[in-house]
């Protein structure tokens, strides 16, 4: 006995593997996704129905013969197609398995049959009952462990003599109920689990098309460096930024004051990714509209830092350098809230504007800075950047540092924003060698030319 019950779970588990495969890997192709995402409900349900027909036929020719009857795992596919398709689903397939098994023929042909097209329709109808609980393993198991107990039950009542059906239960009872329940259970976890990832990555492709349209709109928060903007004769500008994902928390910005005046401001915001991005659009509209609403700098980027402390749940900060030219004298005010030094590009060659550093924007409230005075000379150069361009890495961890930053300007005689610029991100990708990128990468150059 123990023999015989061991052979009926071995053919049983084996023909239950097949049909998991099978199904693992029909689940995970797009071909019934794509027809239940376009609406086609009807042409799903059918296939829904044929696939769990084919699993119920599969199950048929795996069974074996037990005193005429067909010992199997045929309940399987209306199940399945019955749980995920509904009923008209589950009552296909139980009919295109019943009538295979019409085919081959024995005492319990017609039980089967009758078992198999109610079980599809009965796990249609729970499916819509409970449909919340469908993706819980234990239900499941217990359903299908249900369904199996129905399906002998038909047996009894309908195979003659009763003692011929009563023997066929008590010998494949066991085998018949556990190794179609668990194989079910399995096989509801094993879907659930594909439609998870498939969630995952809908979300994942929504999510990634989303940051491209914020990656757009960032960009257009830049004023657009060209030859009609700034438009003044005496100035030459470039600016650069790359961030270290797809959007990022450094911006730059280049704005008229008055009709004296040009604003140059660079500034990295703690963190990346769309919360420095978030933090990075209020902090630039703030800045512009308080340089521009008063004539105090360090009053400005005070009455600024207020503002961003106001509301700053997220504990954010961001360092920035903010520099007013008059561009037509050349004088040049500066204040630098815990920002890396500018460097100063002209004749006598490159050096860093190594000035007492305020504390960073966002940071505390009440804080003051200290305004810095520069006059520039014909054709002097003013060039700021972000930690992402000192700090970039190369495959050993070693940074780009400001000693090699200082050494781009060396030897090169005279230059305008956009060489420099292009220089230095030329020489920290020499420098990092394909390495990736760790931090949002930033760059500003103005040079100013006194007019004829």
């Amino acid at each position: 006995m123990i023999s015989e019950l061991g052979q009926m779970f071995s053919r049983l588990i084996g023909t239950v593997a097949v049909i998991l495969v099978v199904a693992a890997f029909v689940g995970s192709s797009q071909l019934f996704y794509k027809f239940n995402k376009k609406g086609l409900k009807w042409l799903y349900i059918i296939l829904l129905g044929v696939l769990g027909g084919i699993f119920g036929i599969y199950g048929n020719i795996s069974g074996f013969d037990l005193n005429g009857a067909v010992v199997s795992v045929r309940d399987m596919g209306p199940m399945l197609s019955g749980f995920v398709g509904g009923p008209i689903a589950g009552l296909i397939a139980g009919i295109i398995a019943g009538v295979h098994r019409l085919t081959m023929g024995g005492v319990t042909v017609y039980a089967c049959i009758v078992a198999t097209c109610s079980i599809g329709l009965m796990c249609g109808f729970i499916s819509i009952k409970f449909h919340k609980f469908i993706e819980k393993p234990y239900f499941a198991l217990l359903t299908s462990a249900l369904m199996e107990t129905f399906h002998l039950g038909v047996v009894l009542l309908m195979v003659r003599p009763f003692d011929t059906a009563l023997d066929i239960v008590k010998s494949i009872a066991i085998p018949f109920i556990a190794v179609n329940a668990l194989g079910f259970a399995l096989m509801i976890t094993i879907m659930n689990y594909i439609e998870k990832q498939r969630s995952l990555a809908d979300e994942r492709a929504k999510l990634k098309s989303e940051l491209e349209v914020a990656t757009v709109i960032q960009h257009s928060l830049l004023p657009q460096i060209n030859e009609t903007y700034p438009g003044c004769k005496n100035i030459e500008v470039d600016a650069f930024m790359e961030p270290a994902k797809e959007v990022g928390g450094d911006f730059y910005d280049v704005f008229y004051v008055d009709s004296d005046h040009i604003a140059f401001v660079i500034a990295d915001v703690s963190g990346k990714g769309v919360p420095a991005a978030l933090f990075m659009a209020t902090a630039k509209i703030i800045l512009q509209n308080c340089v521009r609403d008063m004539n105090d700098l360090p009053k400005a980027i005070e009455t600024a830092n207020y503002a961003l402390c106001a509301r700053n749940e997220a504990e954010m900060f961001v360092t920035a350098w903010i520099g007013v030219l008059d561009y037509n004298t050349g004088e040049l005010h500066f204040v630098s809230a815990g920002h890396n030094p500018a460097v100063l590009v002209n004749d006598n060659g490159p050096e860093y504007l190594r000035v007492k550093n305020g504390f960073v924007l966002g940071g505390m409230q009440g804080m003051k800075y200290r305004e810095n005075v520069l006059n520039l000379s014909d054709g002097d150069t003013i060039f700021v950047y972000t930690d992402g361009v000192t700090e970039a890495e190369d495959k050993n961890h070693n940074l780009f540092t400001e000693e090699r930053l200082i050494k781009v300007f060396k030897n090169k005689g005279e230059q305008n924003p956009e060489e420099i610029i292009k220089d230095v991100k030329n020489s920290i990708d020499v420098f990092i060698n394909g390495n990736s990128q760790f931090d949002d990468m930033t760059m500003l150059s103005f040079r100013w030319k006194k007019e004829q």
